[in-house]
C-alpha cells in the first residue's frame, strides 16, 4: 500500500508538471494509471476531461462525463456544455447551461456564445452587457469584441438602429465590427474608412511579434479585405471587388465560412457570365462545416445562388431539385418560387409558371406582392394586357402608388379602355382624399386625371377635377383657362361667368426687351443690324428706277430627232425597264469561251479541229458502196497531244492556297 501511495503521488506530480508545460497527452497517460488504481477518483476524472478537451477530443470527453455522471454530478457542467457546443449540439448545450445549479462567469460567457449561434441576439447582447458591467479581468477586451459583433450582426440582419455602447476602437477586431455595423446602416464610405483603419491596426499589432510572417499577416487581413470588396461591390466597383475577392481565395484561409462568403460574392458578380469559374467556386461554398460558421440568411443566400447557377448552366433537374428544397425549408419565401418560374419560362412553359405563381399567391397573401408583379409581367409577355392590369390592381400594397397608377393608365390606354383608366384615377383620388386631402400628391393626381380626360374628349368628367384644382389656387390661370375651355362645350353661360376671373391684358403683359431676347444666346434667329456705311453715298440719278433684274429662264434642249407634229410618248418619264413595250435586250451569240481544250490551243483552232462544224466533214456512218475502213484524212489534222506519264508511285498534289486574311488573327 505504501508503495502504491507513493506511486500515485508521483503520478500526480507528473500530471501537474505536464499541465504546466501544456503536454496534455502525457498527462492523460498518468491520469489513466491513477484511475486504474481508483476509477471513481473525481479529481482524476475531471483532469482527464480537461486534458481531452485541450487535445480537441470533445466526443471522448463527453463519453467520459456520461459514463461517470453519478460520480461527477454538477462538477463538470461547464465542460459538458462546452463539449456540446464544440460538437455543434447547440440546443443540448443551451439546456445544460440553463439546468446548471449556479451561473458562474464562465458559464455566462458560454451562454452568450450559444445564444449568438442560435441567433437570439437581443438576449446575447444583454448577457455580454451584464458581464462587462459586473466583471473585471484580463478577458474584458474579448467581451467587448463579442458585444460589438452582436451589435454589428443586429444591424446587418435585423436592420436594427446602430446603438452607441461606448465601446473603444483600440483593436482591429473592434474596429472591424464597427465597420460591419456601418454597412448594415448603409453608410458604406464610413465603413470602408473603418476597415482601412482596422487594416492598419492589424499590421501594427502583428508586426511586433517576431514569429509572425508576412503570410500570417495576409491571412489575418483576409476577412478585412473580403469585407472591403463587399463594400466596393455594393458601390458598383465590381472590377476592384473581384480583384480583392480573388486575392482572398488565393490565400486559402483556414476559415471555411470566409471562403464560402467570398466565393458566393464572386458568383453574384459573374451572374450568367463566366459560369465555368462560378461552378468551381461552388465547391468552396459546399465545404464541410460551413453551415456552422454562417448565419441562416447567409446560408439561404448561398443556396439561392446555387439554384440560380444550376439554371444558368442549363441543369434544369438540379435547379428544380434545389428550388423545391428551398421552398420546403422556407415555405413563405417567394424567391424559391421565382426561381422555379424562371426555369419554366426558359422552357417556354409560361402557363405553368403563371399557375405556380397564382398558387403561391393564394397560399401566402402577405408576401405575394412581388409574385403578382411577376405574374403581370408574364401576362404582358403573352399579350394579355387586361389580365395583367387585373393582377396589378389586386396588389393592395402598391395599388395607389404613383408608379402603379401610371402603369395601369398607360396599359388601359394602349387597349383603348379609357373608362377603366379613368376608374383607376377615380379610386386613387378617393384614397388620397380620405388619407392625405390637399397634399401635393393628391393635387398632382387630380391634375393628371383632368389632363387625361381632356385629352380623350371627356370634358364633362374633367370639369369637376378642374374646379377642385381651381378652388385650391384661384390664381392658377392655366387651370382656369382649361376650365373655361371645358365649360365652353357644355355650359356657355358658365364659361362666360368664369371668363370674368381671367386677368386683363394689361396685367398679363410683361416688360420684355424684344431686341435683347432675339440677340440672346438661346435665340435660334438673330436679327442682323444694318451695317453703317463709311463716307457719303452717291446721289441717284433722277428718273432712274430701281428695278430688280429677273434671271432669264433658259429654254430646255430638245432631242435631235424631235418631231413637233408627233405625239410624245406618255411613258417617256419612266425608266426603260418599266415601260409596257420593253421586251428586254436581244440576246446575241454567245462569246466563244476561252481556256477550253488542251494547253496552248486557241478557240479558232479548236473550231477547225471540230469535224462536226465543217461542211465537208464525213458522215459518222459509212456510205453505201464505200469501204468501211478507208477514209482520207485531211492533211491539216494535228495528232492529239499526250501528257507525260507520271512516275510510278507519285501522287498528284494541289498547290498550296493562300489563306484569307481574317478579322483579327493575321494570315
Amino acid at each position: 500500500m505504501a508503495s502504491g501511495g507513493s506511486s500515485v503521488a508521483s503520478l500526480w506530480t507528473e500530471v501537474n508538471r505536464c499541465g504546466q508545460n501544456g503536454d496534455f497527452t502525457r498527462a492523460l497517460k498518468a491520469l489513466t494509471k491513477i484511475l486504474h488504481e481508483n476509477r471513481d477518483d473525481v479529481t482524476a476524472l475531471h483532469c482527464k476531461i480537461v486534458c481531452l478537451i485541450q487535445n480537441g477530443s470533445f466526443k471522448e470527453a463527453l463519453n467520459v462525463m456520461n459514463m461517470h455522471a453519478k460520480v461527477l454530478g454538477s462538477e463538470v457542467v461547464f465542460e459538458k456544455a462546452y463539449c456540446e457546443y464544440r460538437l455543434n449540439r447547440v440546443e443540448s448545450s443551451l439546456k445544460t447551461i440553463e439546468g446548471a445549479p449556479e451561473q458562474t462567469d464562465k458559464l455566462k460567457e458560454l451562454y452568450g456564445q450559444v445564444l449568438y449561434r442560435l441567433e437570439r441576439y437581443d438576449e446575447c447582447k444583454s448577457v455580454y452587457t451584464d458581464l462587462i458591467r459586473n466583471s473585471q479581468d484580463e478577458y474584458e477586451e474579448e467581451r467587448k469584441t463579442n458585444l460589438a459583433a452582436v451589435v454589428a450582426t443586429m444591424s446587418q440582419w435585423e436592420k436594427a438602429p446602430m446603438e452607441d455602447l461606448g465601446l473603444p476602437e483600440s483593436t482591429y477586431e473592434l474596429c472591424y465590427n464597427t465597420a460591419c455595423a456601418l454597412i448594415g446602416q448603409g453608410q458604406l464610405t464610413e465603413a470602408l474608412n473603418k476597415l482601412r483603419q482596422a487594416e492598419e491596426l492589424c499590421r501594427v499589432s502583428l508586426a511586433d511579434d517576431s514569429d509572425v510572417t508576412e503570410e500570417d499577416i495576409d491571412s489575418e487581413l483576409a476577412i478585412i479585405h473580403s469585407q472591403m470588396a463587399y463594400i466596393m461591390q455594393l458601390q458598383g466597383r465590381t472590377d476592384e471587388a473581384l480583384q480583392l475577392y480573388n486575392q482572398v481565395i488565393k490565400l486559402k484561409p483556414s476559415d471555411v465560412g470566409l471562403l464560402a462568403v467570398t466565393a458566393n460574392n464572386i458568383i453574384t458578380i459573374n451572374k450568367d457570365q463566366n459560369v465555368f469559374d462560378s461552378k468551381k467556386k461552388v465547391k468552396l461554398m459546399s465545404a464541410e462545416g460551413v453551415e456552422y460558421k454562417l448565419a441562416k440568411k447567409q446560408l439561404q443566400a448561398i443556396d439561392f445562388n446555387k439554384a440560380l447557377l444550376a439554371m444558368y448552366t442549363n441543369q434544369a433537374d438540379q435547379c428544380r431539385k434545389l428550388s423545391s428544397s428551398l421552398q420546403s425549408q422556407n415555405p413563405g419565401h417567394p424567391r424559391p418560387v421565382l426561381i422555379q418560374v424562371a426555369q419554366l419560362c426558359r422552357e417556354k412553359q409560361h402557363s405553368r409558371a403563371i399557375e405556380l405563381l397564382q398558387q403561391f399567391s393564394d397560399q401566402n397573401p402577405e408576401s405575394a406582392s412581388g409574385i403578382k408583379l411577376t405574374m403581370a409581367q408574364l401576362y404582358l409577355v403573352q399579350g394579355h394586357v387586361t389580365k395583367a392590369c387585373d393582377v396589378l390592381r389586386s396588389i393592395e400594397e402598391f395599388k395607389h402608388k404613383s408608379g402603379m397608377i401610371s402603369a395601369l393608365v398607360t396599359m388601359y390606354s394602349h387597349e383603348e379602355d379609357i373608362d377603366s383608366a379613368i376608374d383607376v384615377f377615380k379610386q386613387a383620388i378617393e384614397h388620397y382624399q380620405s388619407e392625405q386631402p390637399g397634399s401635393a400628391a393628391h393635387l398632382a393626381l387630380v391634375r393628371e386625371a383632368a389632363n387625361f380626360k381632356l385629352k380623350y374628349g371627356r370634358k364633362k368628367e374633367a370639369i369637376s377635377d378642374l374646379e377642385q384644382l381651381w378652388k385650391q389656387n384661384t390664381n392658377d390661370v392655366h387651370t382656369l383657362a382649361q376650365l373655361i375651355s371645358a365649360y365652353s362645350l357644355v355650359d356657355t353661360d358658365k364659361a362666360k361667368s368664369l371668363s370674368k376671373h381671367l386677368p386683363s391684358a394689361d396685367t398679363m403683359s410683361f416688360n420684355v426687351d424684344v431686341d435683347e431676347l432675339e440677340n440672346s444666346h438661346g435665340a435660334t434667329y438673330v436679327r442682323k443690324k444694318a451695317a453703317k456705311v463709311v463716307g457719303e453715298s452717291l446721289p441717284k440719278e433722277q428718273g432712274q428706277d430701281e428695278i430688280k433684274k429677273k434671271k432669264k429662264k433658259k429654254k430646255g434642249k430638245l432631242p435631235k430627232n424631235y418631231d413637233p407634229k408627233a405625239t410624245p410618248d406618255p411613258e417617256r418619264w419612266l425608266p426603260m425597264r418599266e415601260r409596257s413595250y420593253y421586251r428586254g435586250k436581244k440576246k446575241g451569240k454567245k462569246k466563244e469561251q476561252i481556256g477550253k481544250g488542251t494547253q496552248g490551243a486557241t478557240a479558232g483552232a479548236s473550231a477547225e479541229l471540230d469535224a462536226s462544224k465543217t461542211a465537208s466533214s464525213p458522215p459518222t456512218s459509212p456510205r453505201p458502196g464505200s469501204a468501211s475502213g478507208s477514209s482520207a484524212a485531211p492533211a491539216s489534222v494535228v495528232p492529239p497531244r499526250q501528257q507525260k506519264p507520271a512516275a510510278s508511285g507519285a501522287t498528284r498534289k494541289k498547290a498550296p492556297q493562300k489563306k484569307k486574311k481574317g478579322g483579327k488573327g493575321g494570315w
